[in-house]
Order: structure tokens, then C-alpha cells, then sequence
């Protein structure tokens, strides 16, 4: 995964767990602009988020960003 996919994901989450608490989930487009401007990026973290840990399609945030702290 690449640096700026990791970053911008603890950012999204962290900002999520700041705004509705800790059991608040997200998704892998939570990380994305509603405009696919950057498939290759959406690709990578959709193939982290399904492929590589069969996540289902909400997750709790602190989760993910323990889970992306950790590579």
C-alpha cells in the first residue's frame, strides 16, 4: 500500500472517530471523492480492503486504522 493511501486513510477515520465516536464504520470509498479521478488508487485499496483481508463492506473505523497502522 502506498504511503499517501495510508495516510489519507488514518486521516478519513480519525476525522470520522473525531465526528460520530468510536464505533463509527466506514468503507474503502469512504476514502474517495464520489469522482473516480484516480482508479488505480481506488483499485489498490479495494483490493487491500476485499482481496487481501475479506473485509466485509462496513468495518469499524478504529479497525481499519489499526489495521493500516500496522503494515
Amino acid at each position: 500500500m502506498t504511503q499517501s493511501l495510508k495516510a489519507k486513510i488514518i486521516e478519513v477515520c480519525d476525522k470520522k472517530i473525531a465526528q460520530k465516536g468510536d464505533s463509527v464504520g466506514v468503507s474503502f470509498y469512504a476514502f474517495f471523492k464520489n469522482k473516480n479521478d484516480n482508479p488505480e488508487l481506488l483499485m489498490e485499496a479495494a483490493t487491500w480492503w476485499i482481496q487481501t483481508h475479506s473485509l466485509d463492506h462496513f468495518e469499524k473505523a478504529l479497525k481499519i486504522k489499526e489495521l493500516v497502522k500496522n503494515l
